[in-house]
């Protein structure tokens, strides 16, 4: 291949060439103050709102009001749950699950040291959650239910209009950490009754640093800073104009390309049937039904993931083993653990995440360097007899 193969789009994806040309004249020509009362400043605050109402549409919010412009989706996340817990000041219980990203994990962690009480919702072998856990944890102490849509590693999508319809019962807030699912599935939060939807924009081909925090009209939650009137006062601060368009814009072509993503899936379906036919040694990790179009995630037995990156890196092809948010990390995948993947999988799990702008060329591609990757690794790897093609006994001594 002449370029990088990019199949790590869970982390970050490319800016769409349409999304840079509606933002390029915000960093030149247009670059007013949407908060200012001259006409020139005016002029760009209707952008702004164009751009509110882009993203509305994506999410299937009601109107504007309920969009708010972050910088990015660990803010929208902080945003939502410790603007909730500040409101509801006397619930003490939390709620989330296993195998959330770090931006809720950590944050919970921290809470729990402040003596908070957390709940985590396991998770089954195909990464499921246990809703009977959900419903026993829920209590007249929870002051929040925070639930990602679509797991970050592994794709698998969660029963989100089911935890909606409970928090909603209980009258317990109710916040989605989305950022997985924009632009890949369909979204109404109307339906799915949440109170709260976190995204971010570089998931659906905005730039990097862009986030958004859907509040639904009547929801009881306090700002995190305090300062001018920017965001109807919810998010201080001098707006990020070319961000705010661009996001705008790249939401509007995420629900117009919707459709496309079953191209997506045929082109993941492609390169995970290439991959399961012609190793051994590997398993799929997650459930093959409800999960994203775009995302797979295998694990090759025996052999190391990290290893099998560098190898794909030399031929141009950039995948991860997790969160972009956790590399640098040794430790098998939080995610991974929590569905109970043999250790000797976990370490071996590689994620694959397409684009609307991968191409069947490049999935062919990495297809066809795989297999010398794979054999090298497991002839150095001292659980595998390549003779017999099959794991050496090993004693493992506590």
């Amino acid at each position: 291949m002449n370029r990088t193969v990019y199949l790590d789009n869970n982390a970050t994806t490319m800016v769409d060439p349409e999304v840079l040309d509606a933002m390029l004249p915000f960093l030149k020509e247009q670059y007013g103050n949407p908060s200012s009362m001259h006409d020139f400043g005016g002029d760009v605050a209707r952008d702004v709102e164009l751009a509110r109402k882009q993203v509305a549409d994506l999410l299937g919010a009601d109107n504007d009001y309920e969009i708010v412009f972050t910088g990015g989706g660990t803010e929208s996340d902080n945003f939502a749950i410790l603007g909730t817990l500040a409101y509801f000041r006397d619930r003490r219980h939390i709620i989330s699950s296993k195998v959330e990203h770090p931006a809720v994990l950590n944050l919970y962690r921290r809470l729990e040291r402040e003596g908070y009480r957390a709940s985590y919702v396991p998770v089954d072998r195909d990464g499921n959650l246990d809703m009977e856990f959900l419903k026993k944890s829920m209590d007249d102490d929870t002051a929040i239910v925070s639930i990602m849509h679509a797991n970050n590693e592994t794709g698998v999508i969660f029963p989100v209009e089911e935890i909606g319809a409970l928090c909603r019962e209980r009258s317990i807030p109710f916040h989605i950490d989305g950022v997985q699912a924009a632009g890949k599935i369909p979204i109404d939060v109307k339906k799915i009754q949440c109170d709260l939807y976190s995204i971010s924009g570089h998931k659906f081909h905005a730039p990097k640093g862009m986030g958004v925090l859907y509040i639904r009209r009547g929801t009881r939650i306090r700002p995190l800073m305090y300062g001018g009137h920017q965001e109807r006062g919810r998010r201080p601060g001098t707006e990020n104009v070319p961000g705010i368009v661009a996001t705008g814009k790249a939401a509007e072509l995420a629900l117009k390309n919707l459709p496309a993503e079953e191209r997506v899936r045929a082109l993941r379906d492609r390169l995970e049937s290439g991959i399961l036919a012609r190793f051994s040694n590997v398993q799929l990790n997650g459930s093959k039904d409800a999960r994203v179009p775009n995302t797979t995630n295998v694990g090759f037995e025996y052999i190391e993931g990290e290893a099998i990156l560098l190898y794909l890196n030399e031929k141009g092809i950039a995948a991860s083993s997790g969160s972009a948010c956790s590399s640098g990390s040794l430790e098998p995948s939080h995610v991974l653990r929590a569905m109970g993947v043999p250790f000797t999988a976990a370490h071996g799990s590689i994620r694959f995440s397409l684009s609307r702008f991968t191409t069947e060329q490049e999935i062919d591609y990495t297809i066809s360097v795989l297999p010398e990757i794979i054999d090298r690794l497991l002839e150095i790897s001292p659980f595998w007899d390549s003779a017999t093609k099959q794991c050496r006994p090993v004693n493992i001594q506590s």
